[in-house]
Formats: structure tokens, C-alpha cells, sequence
């Protein structure tokens, strides 16, 4: 994007010039779709550096930043220990190829934060945890047939990678060219909070479903809680039908509460998806669940999976730092919960009833629409091209937000009185600007 400068003299910026260069090599110059910020209109800002709640782009520009890595940025960016731990790891070498102390250390911790994960598969991404949580769920059931929610994202395995069109009871469709219809015909899709649309998918597919698959907090959607007794039911209906229930808790594990989405809702799954904070900004995942289920994989059983880098003990050292720092400081959730609820209560308070605001624990979306968002269809009346003006104020002022209206917006115990302040400020000069 050309800058006008006040001689009249087109310019650009540095993060223009890389984003120019980038796209010659790299498809539509990001290696993630939504960091294109398509959604939002404008070019990309290239981020050179990062420390606490702030980032810092090649143009030298600083913002607080409110999309933490889109999650495990929990402590803040930078963190000192975990940086310095990392640091002495290194010089151990990066990875082996082989067993190490830190993979055993990290699923004792793990199975002591969230005591459902009695045994833990460690793996490099979101993506693979849940594409092997469900493999691992059809070996030990028997079954094909798994129900996923429209609108929840599991990563973008093949099976997974599907959407639900306007029906609430039927087969899902490819999303993304490149997957044949046959990966996604055992996929089946249900509507999110709709309690009914599950049970008759259960009955038309009797004896057939595997598991299902949740986000039990959606932030793929746009940040959506589930309503009352929704998990409660999930947990009931797949008891009954002998099939799994994972919890893909790839954003709300150790965000929501230091046993992640089930201890804060107090609904136990089957089988658990992990990633983001697991790594304390490393790339990581898991993956697990009873004993009983998880002895299916192999070595022991022959459900199949395997990967060099799985828990290699420079992620292992990121990832055992920062969940020991959550385990032994919970107050930690008591202020970013407190801080979220301040920013949400800011935008109701600026912009009345002409938002949605979904907020629970550190995780929130600010919806342009006057409806309230409970689900994939409420979500879709907000008003895209305000929130990219939004966005774009926004970012104009030194505040960074998730460049796309479907993404939630997380917040740090590296966030402090002053990044809210001046937050509640733009806030309310945005509001202002609306009503002219």
C-alpha cells in the first residue's frame, strides 16, 4: 500500500516493500492465511520484534497487542525465564530424534493440571492433535461417522476442513479445493448451542458415530460460549451412544482456567487436543486422554502416529516454564479475566446496544451487530466492513487486533493498567467518530 506523503510523493512503508518481495515467493506473501489482513483491506504490518504486551514492526511502530500469537502469549511476549531456559536449552542441542526427561515432566504436569489426560501423545501443531485425536477415536470405537459444529475450527486436516451449507441435518462438503468429497464423507455437521441438531444426527447415524468434536468455548467463530447445559449434553449423548467426546482445547486449554475449558465448565471428555500455551510460544500439540483409549496407539496399539520433532526438548523447555508458572500462580487467571471483563465492559459501555460483546475469562470478540451471538448464524449478521474500519483505527493508533472479525482477541498477564487505559481511550474515540 502506497503512503502519501505531504510533498505529494508516493512511499512505502517497510512492511509494504517485504510484503511485495514476500509475495514473489511465498503465496499471497503470508505462510498463514489470515495474516494477509485481506479481510480487513489494508497490507499486512511486519512484526520485528515483540516484548510483554507490546509488538514492534519493521517500520518501528509500537502496538499492544492484543492478539498474543492468536493464544499462548498467556505470560506476554518474551517472557524472561522462558526465554533464558530456552536459551540454556539450546545449547544441548536442538533435537534428538529420541526420548528425553523433559517429555515425561511435561505429561506428569499436563496430567496433573488437567487429570482427564491420563496419558499424552506430544505432537509439533493444533492440526495434527486433532486429526490424530480423532484417528485414535475411530480405532478404539470401531466407528467411521464424527460430528463437528459449523463454525469450529479444528485445524485443517483434510476430514476436518469442511463446511455445513444451509442444512442442519447433513454430510459435510469439501471447504478448500484439493480435498476429494470422500475425506469428508464420515464427517457429519451439527449446529453449535443446538442441542436438537446433535440428537438427530445420532438417530439418523445410530451405532455409526465415533466421537464428537468441540470447541467447548468456540473462537473460530468469533468468540461464542456454549449455553447452559449444551457440553453437559454432549457429555450425556455420547455415553449413551458409546461414542468419545474430545474437547479441542487448542485455544482455552490452560487459557480459561489451569485445567482448561473442563475444569471451568466442569465437563470431563474422552479425549483432549492441546496446542498454543502447551508450547510457551513454541510450536506444539497434544493429544490425550483416559489410559484406556490412549493405549490404542502405537507403539501399544495400532492406531498409527509419529513425528521427529514431537516433543522436542527445546518446545518442551518453552512449554514446561509456562505451565509451571500457571500451575503454581492461578491468580494469574483472576487478573486477565479481570482485565478482559475491563475492555468488555469499555465497549458495551461506548458502544451501547450497536455491539455484541462475547467475553469469558481472558478470550473476547466485539461483534458489529445489534443480535446476540450464540452461534455460527448470529455471528454472520456482524458488519465485516465496520469492524475493518474498526480494525484499521484501531491499528492507526498503536492498538493491534485480530485482522479479521471471526478471530478472538486475547489478553496477556503482561497487559497492565496502562495498555487498558489507553485501549479504553480508543475505544471511546472510535465510538465518538461513529456518531458524527
Amino acid at each position: 500500500m502506497d503512503r502519501i506523503t505531504g510533498n505529494g510523493v508516493n512511499t512505502m512503508t517497510q512492511s509494504d516493500e517485504l510484503f511485495e518481495r514476500s509475495k514473489k515467493r511465498i503465496p499471497g506473501g503470508v505462510n498463514s492465511p489470515v495474516r494477509a489482513y485481506q479481510a480487513v483491506g489494508r497490507n499486512p504490518v511486519f512484526i520485528k520484534k515483540a516484548k510483554g504486551s507490546h509488538i514492534f514492526d519493521e517500520d518501528g511502530n509500537e502496538y499492544i497487542d492484543y492478539v498474543c500469537s492468536w493464544g499462548p502469549g498467556i505470560l506476554g511476549h518474551a517472557d524472561e525465564e522462558v526465554i533464558n531456559e530456552v536459551q540454556k536449552a539450546c545449547q544441548d542441542g536442538l533435537t534428538f530424534g529420541a526420548p528425553t526427561r523433559k517429555e515425561c515432566a511435561i505429561a506428569e504436569l499436563i496430567a496433573q493440571m488437567m487429570p482427564s489426560m491420563e496419558m499424552t501423545r506430544m505432537v509439533s501443531s493444533g492440526t495434527e492433535a486433532v486429526m490424530s485425536a480423532i484417528r485414535v477415536a475411530r480405532g478404539f470405537t470401531g466407528k467411521d461417522y464424527i460430528i463437528k459444529f459449523r463454525g469450529c475450527y479444528h485445524g485443517h486436516s483434510d476430514g476436518l476442513l469442511v463446511k455445513a451449507g444451509s442444512g442442519v441435518l447433513m454430510q459435510a462438503v469439501p471447504d478448500s479445493a484439493g480435498v476429494p468429497s470422500g475425506y469428508t464423507q464420515y464427517t457429519l455437521i451439527a449446529e453449535y448451542n443446538n442441542c436438537d441438531s446433535v440428537a438427530k444426527l445420532f438417530e439418523e447415524y445410530k451405532g455409526k458415530i465415533a466421537a464428537i468434536v468441540v470447541e467447548p468455548v468456540a473462537a473460530n467463530m468469533g468468540v461464542v460460549q456454549p449455553k447452559e447445559g449444551f457440553l453437559e449434553y454432549l457429555r450425556k449423548i455420547t455415553k449413551e451412544n458409546d461414542a468419545l467426546l474430545i474437547f479441542d482445547e487448542v485455544i482455552t486449554g490452560f487459557r480459561l482456567a489451569p485445567g482448561g475449558a473442563q475444569q471451568f465448565f466442569g465437563v470431563t471428555p474422552d479425549l483432549t487436543t492441546l496446542g498454543k500455551i502447551i508450547g510457551g510460544g513454541m510450536p506444539v500439540g497434544a493429544y490425550g486422554g483416559r489410559k484406556e483409549i490412549m493405549e490404542c496407539v502405537a507403539p501399544l496399539g495400532n492406531v498409527y502416529q509419529a513425528g521427529t520433532l514431537s516433543g522436542n526438548p527445546i518446545a518442551m523447555t518453552a512449554g514446561l516454564v509456562t505451565l509451571k508458572r500457571l500451575f503454581e500462580h492461578p491468580e494469574i487467571y483472576t487478573q486477565i479475566e479481570q482485565t478482559t471483563k475491563t475492555l468488555a465492559d469499555a465497549y458495551r459501555n461506548a458502544f451501547k446496544d450497536q455491539v455484541c460483546v462475547n467475553q469469558i475469562g481472558s478470550l473476547m470478540s466485539v461483534f458489529f451487530t445489534k443480535e446476540k451471538v450464540v452461534d455460527f448464524a448470529s455471528g454472520q449478521t456482524s458488519d465485516r466492513k465496520k469492524y475493518a474500519d474498526y480494525f484499521c483505527f484501531f491499528l492507526e493508533r498503536g492498538i493491534h487486533l485480530a485482522p479479521s472479525q471471526f478471530e478472538a482477541m486475547f489478553v496477556s498477564v503482561a497487559h497492565h493498567k496502562e495498555d487498558v487505559e489507553k485501549t479504553i481511550q480508543v475505544i471511546d474515540q472510535y465510538a465518538a467518530s461513529q456518531k458524527r
